[in-house]
This record gives C-alpha cells, structure tokens and sequence, in this order.
C-alpha cells in the first residue's frame, strides 16, 4: 500500500508487478475535467488516474476499464480504501467491447495511458501483467483511438499519454476516427534532454487547430523535481 500524499488517498499496488509512474500522474493533470462529467479511463490499472480524479475534480462518475481480473480487482480495492465507491466504478472487460457494454456517445472524456509499444519489439510474455500493460498484446493504439471517439459524446475529450515515437501514428487515427488534436505536449525528464513522453488532448469533430503547450520538465537543472511537477504532485512525492 503506498500513500498518495495527497488529501488521504492511498493505492494498493503489488511489489513485483505493474506499478504507475509519473505518466499517469501529469496525464491525470492534463486531462480537462468538468462539474459533473462522466470520464472513461481505458485500460487503468492500479486505478490510479480514476482515484486521483476522484479527489482532484468534481466529475460526476469515473469508471476504470480493465481487461486482467487481478489488477481489476486489486484496482476496485484500492477505491473502496479510499471510500470513493459512490463515484468511482472498475469494471474488468475489454476495451474493444466497451462500447457494446456502456453505449455510444456515452462520456464527456475518455482518458488513457496505453501500452506504448507495438508487437514486435523486444522479448514479450503473453501472459505477464508487465508485458500486457507495456505491449500491444490485447489492443493496439487504433482499438483504443476506435473506440474512444464511438464512446465520447459529440465534442468530448480524449486525452493521451504515449511516447513521442508514435506521434504521428496517434495524430493520424486520431484524425481518422474523427477526434480532432487541439493540444500537443512534450515531457522531458530534464533540460536539454529529448522529450520521451508526449501528451495529446483532442475533441470528437472538434475544428482543425493544433496548439504546441510549453515542454514540461519532471527534473530541473539541479536533479530536483521541477516546480510544475511538485505542484501537479501538490508538492508531495508519490
């Protein structure tokens, strides 16, 4: 069980597995969400992003999708820890059914931070929770694009956090699937180093203007948490 540091929340998370990272921390940062919104995390995990949603926004209902049993359940434990069961729901299924199971044009947004590599990239176990949640064994990036625009209502938002090498496979399906990008943003681990995450922020049928955010830094020039980090974490470390 590690403590969030932030208003109580805690997150139950096994020592040898799949842990969250500061990707899921700025993604929850970056994601726009309003008084009583419905959201759709798609593949959560931990259930990090919809437990730090709970307590950072006044959204009316976030649901968890995950498709492996054991870190669903794991996930719906660590939301009843922190007593947010009233608005936060985990549901264990697959992303490529979801609309089938919850309804088109069913969510103001529809948050996700996918596995970042495709099939075929390095040694992969079909049957490891790292694996799956590193690697596109279960969905690919066009499921999850697919996907989100039929579940987002008409002018929803899809935020993303993925890795700056598939940028243009992600703008082009983005496009494809009729969810405009609206706003781009690198991360870099530190000044003067190259960006290795990237996040994008789009709305289903939105116009056509792409806007470039300033680079976010996790690290500053000394080695220390950046000022924008410590307040995303509210200047606690997770």
């Amino acid at each position: 069980m590690d403590d969030l540091q932030f208003k109580g929340l805690k997150i139950i998370q096994k020592k040898d597995g799949f842990k969250f990272g500061v990707d899921a921390v700025i993604l929850s940062h970056f994601l726009s969400v309003k008084k009583n919104d419905d959201v759709i995390d798609l593949g959560t995990g931990t259930g990090i992003i919809p437990i730090l949603l709970a307590g950072k926004t006044e959204a009316k209902s976030i649901t968890g999708l995950e498709i492996q049993s054991d870190m669903a359940e794991m996930a719906a434990r660590s939301v009843s820890l922190n007593c947010q069961c009233n608005r936060v729901k985990i549901v264990c299924a697959d992303i490529k059914e979801s609309v089938e199971r919850f309804g088109s044009s069913r969510f103001n947004c529809v948050v996700t931070n996918p596995p970042y590599m495709s099939i075929g990239r390095g040694l992969v176990n079909p049957s490891d929770t790292k694996s799956i949640a590193r690697h596109e064994i279960l969905c690919t990036l066009e499921d999850i694009i697919r996907v989100s625009s039929r579940l987002l209502v008409p002018g929803g938002q899809f935020a993303m956090v993925h890795r700056p090498q598939r940028l243009v496979d992600i703008l082009f399906l983005m496009r494809q699937y009729k969810i405009e990008p609206k706003f781009l943003r690198f991360v870099h681990p530190s000044p003067y180093k190259r960006a290795n995450l990237v996040l994008v922020k789009g709305f289903r049928g939105g116009n056509p203007e792409l806007k470039m955010m300033e680079p976010l830094y996790v690290y500053d020039e000394s080695g220390k948490f950046s000022k924008e980090i410590d307040e995303i974490y509210q200047r606690g470390e997770l």
